[in-house]
């Protein structure tokens, strides 16, 4: 059965939204034809936690797994969207009565910034106890729709520490204002760096398209 796949990736460009004090974006000519070179290259630089990103253990976790130990398994497979539209913070008592899976992607507000706006300290995140829900219903990855999980400075980033302690991937900064809640399929593919914290990544989800 054919899948419907939406790009919920933040594009990159160098007035994108970053993180403050995280290094900007930027995207410079080393090469052009149009100079007599043979051939267009280009250098690029930005830090490992920029737009649409992964998180590894090792992020929060000086002990942790770094990107390329982590199992890839978990990139690929179904997922659940969980949609609160009104919510500053997610607690426990947010998240559905049944047990959650493997993967989880929360749809909040910040789904309607704009992702080369100013950054935004009152973006919806998890709380720890939202957090330790997901570490006990033996979550895999949890996905959010903006550049953290935690919110902004956080004292002691529990809700960090108590997902990536437990292994758990943390994909933020998803585009998931044309996505709807329920089921679906979701991937993730982070830049293979040795040895990294994390990694920016392109990301989709999708649906079985079925015939009326």
């Amino acid at each position: 059965m054919p899948v419907h796949w939406v790009d919920v990736t933040i594009p990159m460009h160098p007035n994108m939204t970053v993180w403050p004090g995280d290094p900007p974006f930027a995207f410079h000519p080393s090469r052009r034809i149009a100079s007599g070179d043979s051939c267009n290259v280009s250098t690029l630089t930005c830090g490992t936690h920029i737009g649409t990103h992964i998180d590894a253990p090792w992020h929060f976790e000086d002990s942790g797994s770094r990107l390329d130990a982590v199992d890839t398994s978990i990139f690929f497979g179904p997922a659940t969207v969980i949609s609160l539209p009104d919510l500053k913070i997610i607690t426990a008592n947010d998240l559905p009565v049944a047990p959650l899976p493997p993967r989880v992607l929360f749809k909040t507000r910040n789904s309607h910034f704009p992702v080369d706006g100013p950054f935004r300290t009152d973006y919806t995140a998890l709380s720890p106890c939202a957090a330790q829900r997901l570490a006990d219903d033996s979550v895999r990855l949890v996905g959010v729709d903006y550049l953290s999980v935690a919110p902004y400075k956080q004292v002691g980033q529990d809700t960090h520490h108590i997902l990536l302690r437990r292994n758990i991937l943390v994909v933020e900064g998803l585009l998931l204002d044309r996505v709807k809640p329920g089921e679906c399929l979701f991937t993730a593919l982070p830049l293979a760096l040795r040895g990294a914290d994390g990694a920016p990544c392109r990301a989709f989800v999708g649906w079985e398209e079925r015939n009326a």
